[in-house]
């Protein structure tokens, strides 16, 4: 019966389109493209001559999961060596684990801007999971890319601009897989929101289907795919398809996207898995490009002989409704990353870990254990404990407020502020709802992608150990509601005298299967800071935050500094506290917008109306990609709207300057030459090259121009500048708004008090270009380009302009 049904989807599933066809579909796109092993020859040849000796069923059981000791397992083949695959989650911790470091949020990592402690994390990661005896890291996320700025999983990602992600990502796969462990770049695609990303039953028992992402082809390219491409190029082992649907075709069987843009387009090497519960088919999902389903079974520690998947393989190879070759390039998928990373020789899964996965015993296949609780922590806490503070963006800094000198009194408020009394582990049931627990900082959100934390650090307890080395009297109320309701005259009599400096700390709560349903931080936030600021006329306002915040409090005059702290792990506390004190410099840039209100955002993910939760309708559920490229700071700078912050914007304790732009062209082939300023020899599509290597036509990453500036730190202190350049492209003729301006490079640069750098920023072919629909290529628009240098995306101090195609 599965198998007839997989026919049936294989036969209608890519030929649904979205209720209004502007908005993109998914045609067929048909067989899947076979791996090459690119980059990864050696590898390769050793995977042809492993699946050369396995038995049919054998090759089923490697594309299939089963229960184990791990989040995903594939079972193992002693007869040939092979022990099995452990996956584990997630993207920032080895999340179940015990004595594991839980490391600032892919968030707060776009939000260093610092491509070097991008690298180091994912080495650091990639250590721990493979001392723990995991084979695949679930992670790094770059979907969703954060479209809607409510969406629950942002954090887990890095960015709404996709360059910015796009780097993140490839850095931090480069460094997890030079650790020995596979990356598994995630969720493919179109993920933007939690409403609705599974099938549901409506009120007469009909299954509701996904949310369908319905994305044209020009926002598909340059926004949502653009990051995974560079994880392609970085060589990622590995990709998760993700729930939704994508055009009306659910994502693990959609072959346009599988097939067409990651296997052909892109020149994927390696293999595509499911997210848990995310096939729906056996035969389309093969032969649309799924190769690995997880976890197995069709429901969650269910039946192992209910799959899609399993000897539903064997029997659509016997009947030739999925071919044997395509078989084989599924386990040639798999294995080739397994045996470049020499995964064959491997410490064992940690002992402890069937007690911490107990939802999938008992196992089917042999696994090998080792020690329980290794340690795998080392040394890391200090590159968390750097990572959160550079990570921290000051928004806000009257009259020099921060760094604090030794304050002889000072009051610390917020229910942020004090350690956790719930636990350390923020994954359970008690941590699913809409903000979280109330009591208790917040270093990390909840879901798939959180961490359990070995011990936390947190702001209250730093705070207090440094202030004892300058004598200052701490006093605190960490309780929101009376803050908030009681007011000044609620309070007053606990905190005496009135501190010089107050510090609130602010959280709000994020997690996998809920978007948030406001952007103002948690727990009456407003009404807190308002209470202590009119009781304190220096009061610093500190977040912790699963995703972006509104401010309606910004421009009180008593709230004289701010920080945007974002998600830091561990070391939260002595993060804060290096910042406060000035022991760091902050030097974190906003990787998003922060708007004057809330309603200024142009959309939200579609939410739980009446009409939907009652449907009938299977397909009601729509979300049209309508404003196309213009999402977070292209939408506003499109609209020339204010902000409150702007992306890229970040203070700091020094200041800088910029000057002497230049470019220069590097004469790389690609068509004609005397590369200039007003050059029109040069084509403007990329040339014809072989297009399947991996993350594209290699044309599209060759460098055709170098921008440079020179950057100066012009204050009194030592501090990390930010430079960045933005490229402007004319709009084009296919009538869709081309952004203003879009991000195209950016560096990170420690200067001393009167000292100047000169960088350098590569523009690439692909930086350059548009996704031309009618041609099917990356094009080079005719006319001028601005070339816009500075340090935010409204604070350019450096313009220029190139012609590349006349």
């Amino acid at each position: 019966m599965l198998i007839l049904s997989a026919l049936l989807a294989a036969l209608v599933g890519d030929l649904v389109v979205a209720q209004d066809s502007d908005y993109g579909s998914s045609p067929p796109v048909y067989p899947s493209p076979g791996t090459q092993g690119i980059g990864w020859e050696a590898a390769f040849a050793r995977a042809e001559a492993f699946v050369a000796n396995l038995t049919a069923d054998e090759k089923a059981q490697l594309v299939t999961g089963t229960s184990g000791p791990c989040v995903g397992n594939i079972g193992a083949i002693p007869r040939l060596g092979f022990n099995g695959l452990c996956l584990q989650d997630g993207p920032l911790a080895i999340r179940q684990a015990t004595y594991a470091s839980v490391f600032p949020a892919g968030l707060t990592t776009a939000a260093s801007w610092d491509r070097g402690l991008m690298n180091l994390r994912g080495i650091y990661l990639g250590a721990e999971f493979k001392g723990k005896g995991a084979h695949v890291a679930l992670g790094p996320v770059v979907a969703p890319l954060g479209r809607a700025a409510y969406g629950g999983r942002n954090w887990e990602g890095f960015s709404p601009d996709p360059y910015l992600t796009g780097v993140a990502a490839e850095e931090t796969i480069m460094g997890m897989q030079q650790s020995g462990i596979q990356a598994c770049l995630k969720h493919f695609i179109g993920y933007e929101q939690e409403t609705q990303r599974n099938p549901s039953l409506s009120p007469d028992n009909v299954t509701i289907e996904s949310v369908s992402s319905n994305i044209d082809d020009r926002t598909l390219h340059e926004l949502y795919l653009w990051p995974f491409a560079n994880g392609v190029k970085a060589g990622v082992a590995s990709i998760m398809c993700s729930y939704n649907r994508i055009n009306g075709s659910y994502a693990c069987q959609n072959s346009k996207t599988q097939n067409g843009l990651l296997k052909g387009e892109l020149g994927f090497q390696g293999y595509v898995m499911s997210d848990w519960g995310g096939t729906h088919s056996g035969v389309a999902s093969i032969n649309a490009g799924l190769d690995m389903d997880m976890p197995g079974p069709l429901s969650f520690g269910g039946d192992q002989n209910s799959s899609f998947f399993g000897g539903n393989v064997t029997s659509a190879v016997n009947n030739g409704s999925v071919s044997e070759t395509r078989v084989n390039d599924m386990i040639m998928r798999i294995m080739t990353p397994y045996f470049f990373l020499q995964q064959d020789e491997y410490p064992p899964i940690d002992g402890e870990e069937p007690a911490l996965n107990s939802n999938f015993p008992p196992y089917d296949y042999q696994f090998t254990l080792g020690a329980s609780n290794v340690d795998v922590r080392d040394d890391h806490n200090q590159l968390i404990r750097e990572l959160g503070s550079a990570g921290t963006v000051l928004l806000k800094n009257v009259g020099n407020t921060l760094p604090l000198k030794a304050p002889k009194t000072m009051g610390v408020f917020g229910n942020d502020a004090g350690d956790v009394v719930d636990g350390l582990y923020f994954s359970g049931a008690a941590f699913q709802n809409q903000y979280g627990y109330e009591y208790g900082t917040l270093p990390v959100a909840g879901g798939s992608g959180t961490g359990r934390l070995s011990y936390l650090v947190s702001p209250l307890e730093a705070i207090k150990t440094r202030a004892a080395q300058d004598g200052t009297l701490v006093q605190y109320i960490l309780n929101n509601t009376l803050l908030s309701t009681e007011g000044p005259s609620g309070f007053s009599s606990a905190i005496l005298p009135v501190p010089q400096v107050c510090l609130v700390f602010l959280k709000t709560w994020a997690s996998e299967g809920y978007d948030r349903v406001g952007l103002e931080a948690d727990w009456n936030s407003t009404g807190v800071v308002e209470s202590v600021a009119s009781y304190c006329n220096n009061t610093v306002v500190i977040t912790h935050s699963g995703g972006l915040n509104v401010m309606p409090w910004a421009d009180n005059p008593n709230v004289t500094a701010i920080l945007a702290a974002h998600l830091p792990g561990e070391e939260s506390g002595n993060s804060i506290v290096d910042i406060l004190y000035g022991a760091v410099n902050p030097s974190g840039k906003l990787p998003y917008t922060i708007a004057l209100n809330a309603s200024d955002y142009n959309f939200a993910p579609i939410t739980n109306s009446t009409a939907l939760v009652e449907t009938e309708d299977p397909n009601a559920w729509q979300s049209n990609f309508t404003e196309g490229l213009l999402i977070d700071y292209r939408h506003f700078d499109y609209y020339n709207q204010s902000v409150a912050f702007e992306f890229g914007f970040g203070l700091s304790y020094t200041t800088f300057d910029m000057s002497g732009i230049g470019v220069t062209s590097s004469g790389v082939a690609g068509g004609g030459t005397g590369w200039g300023a007003n050059n029109t020899g040069v084509t403007s599509t990329p040339p014809s090259t072989n297009t399947s290597s991996p993350g594209g036509n290699p044309a599209l990453w060759e460098t055709l121009y170098t921008v440079n500036v020179t950057v100066a730190n012009t204050g009194g202190v030592a501090g990390a500048a930010v430079p960045q350049l933005y490229v402007s492209l004319p709009q084009v003729p296919d009538g869709d708004p081309t952004p203003v301006n879009v991000l195209r490079g950016f560096d990170k640069i420690m200067l001393q008090p009167g000292q100047s750098q000169s960088i350098g920023f590569d523009l690439a072919r692909r930086d350059l270009s548009y996704w031309d629909t009618n041609a099917q290529q990356w094009t080079i628009p005719s006319g001028p380009i601005g070339l816009n240098a500075g340090f935010s995306s409204r604070d350019f101090r450096q313009t220029s302009q190139i012609t590349v195609v006349s």
